[in-house]
């Protein structure tokens, strides 16, 4: 039986075939046989207990800019028509994207989507590490400027970033002395009624920021991500470059920590950051670095995917059918 794979995503058309995950995940499930489906997150619907989606029905190549043939859209009844949604758009974790998971939560026990967006919703990246104090660096939430003054106090050299940002937009490192403190708190709250994020500045980032993959709660590899000169960002959106990594004891540590949680939660493809032995985030969302993963090491994170997933399936429909 074909399998039918609806994708949640950005427009398919801005992606690079040679970084993107959500196009190397469709790139797998089409050489295993599924028939492929994509729609933006505004075209989904709830209409009297259906989801529906005006999806297109797509067919991908590796070849950039001729990439995606799609097809005449389509409303599809995701209880009905799919076996499976991937939940992959980008954030920002703003209302919208809440709204989305929890119209996808209608499809529980009919449909299989991933990764679970109750727990999508329920997981905030830079909140779920906040379960595991003892792997994380010194860490405060808040929009309290008494208690963003004191953290400062304490731990001198701080980075301060938006809570539900991404893409390492909107991530400032205050050195001692920085006296664009109170400014910056400013600026962000002006923008926004959110708490921020300040930690303690770790500088093993100068050697980079490990991105950790884990598929159903196991780790599978892991890529490092270095900063350019004079930069603090390691993320890729920001030119912090990819290179070889390896997993060591404190990353398979923190993996068998967390592991039972994410698969509690059913979040089955996950990328957490690690810098100097230190969990940053958890990355829930759409965790990228399956292509260089597999350009640096050999391993298919997405076929370890798509094995899971198909696993999943045989177990959920012997359930739907019981």
């Amino acid at each position: 039986m074909t399998m039918r794979v609806a994708v949640q995503m950005d427009p398919i058309e801005t992606v690079n075939v040679d970084a993107d995950t959500t196009f190397a995940l469709m790139e797998e499930a089409q050489a295993r046989g599924a028939e492929l489906f994509v729609y933006h997150p505004d075209q989904l619907v709830w209409l009297q207990g259906r989801v529906l989606a005006r999806a297109r029905p797509v067919t991908v190549r590796h070849e950039q800019g001729n990439h995606a043939d799609l097809g005449e859209p389509v409303m599809l009844d995701l209880a009905e028509d799919v076996d499976v949604v991937l939940m992959r758009q980008d954030p920002p974790f703003d209302m919208a994207y809440q709204t989305a998971a929890h119209i996808l939560e209608f499809l529980k026990g009919r449909t299989l989507v991933l990764n679970d967006p109750a727990w999508v919703r329920s997981s905030p990246e830079k909140i779920m590490p906040l379960l595991f104090p003892d792997l994380i660096p010194p860490t405060l939430i808040s929009r309290d400027i008494g208690a963003l003054r004191a953290f400062r106090d304490t731990h001198s050299d701080i980075i301060i970033k938006p809570l539900y940002g991404n893409g390492g937009a909107g991530v400032f490192r205050l050195r001692p002395g920085d006296g664009n403190f109170s400014s910056l708190l400013e600026m962000f709250f002006a923008q926004s009624r959110e708490p921020v994020v300040a930690q303690a500045f770790l500088p093993a980032v100068e050697k980079g920021d490990k991105r950790v993959l884990l598929i159903d709660g196991e780790p599978v590899g892991a890529i490092n991500r270095v900063p350019q000169k004079g930069e603090t960002r390691s993320n890729m959106h920001v030119g912090g470059v990819a290179e070889a990594s390896e997993l060591d004891d404190a990353d398979r540590a923190i993996c068998a920590a967390i592991g039972p949680v994410l698969r509690e939660r059913d979040l089955v493809l996950v990328g957490i950051d690690v810098i100097g032995g230190r969990m940053t985030e958890i990355n829930v969302t759409s965790p990228t670095g399956v292509q260089e993963l597999k350009r640096f090491s050999g391993i298919d994170t997405c076929a370890i995917f798509w094995d899971c997933v198909e696993k999943r399936l045989a177990i959920y429909n012997t359930r739907l059918t019981c």
